[in-house]
């Protein structure tokens, strides 16, 4: 049975875990995967009155169809500089204004898009192992340093490190999970 200071190091860990798994699965929201999708342009700034602000801030995103992702600013002198943000981000979007609506017509992906694109997920989901496992181990020595320093009893630091590595194991399978069904999604022609 765990005592409150070990509860609160193993809760502590399980956070940081949680929160690198969930941060993951936004990042990979925003690959273009070959359909319209409105959160690629979460991670596009434009300078809004000299502040970089991401472009669902200034406007409206929407996705009317599957290969069509339209743009309406709330403010017409936004339209250059947003189609200009689009075209720096290096997104493989042509953006084409009539005035009013900034439409990118989602291309189809390429071989060699695809294979970026997964080889980016998986290095994203690397990094969130690493977080993962520098999680893991710093809640282990705070386990080890409260068994050494605070007296905790040694089957049940023991026993607390047991749930670190359960939560660690939990969480790298979550991790492999998003990227491969991000990698799937990537292949889907």
């Amino acid at each position: 049975m765990l005592t409150d200071k070990s509860k609160i190091i193993v809760n502590s860990a399980e956070s940081k875990m949680r929160d690198a798994v969930n941060f993951l699965e936004d990042d990979l929201k925003s690959y273009r995967a070959g359909k319209a999708n409105p959160l690629i342009f979460n991670t596009v700034t434009v300078d809004y009155y000299g502040t970089p602000t991401p472009v669902p801030q200034v406007a409206s995103v929407t996705t009317p169809d599957a290969k069509t992702i339209a743009i309406q600013p709330w403010e017409k002198n936004m339209i250059p500089k947003i189609e200009k943000a689009i075209i720096d981000a290096n997104l493989g979007f042509t953006p084409q204004n009539n005035g009013e609506v900034i439409r990118c017509t989602v291309p189809a992906l390429t071989e060699e898009r695809r294979k970026e694109l997964i080889k980016k997920a998986k290095a994203a989901g690397e990094n969130a192992k690493i977080v993962v496992r520098n999680a893991r181990r710093d809640g282990i020595d705070l386990l080890k340093k409260a068994q050494k320093n605070d007296g905790l009893p040694e089957d049940e630091q023991k026993e607390a490190e047991a749930e670190i590595q359960k939560n660690t194991d939990k969480n790298v399978k979550a991790i492999d999970e998003l990227v491969s069904a991000k990698e799937k999604d990537i292949l889907t022609v």
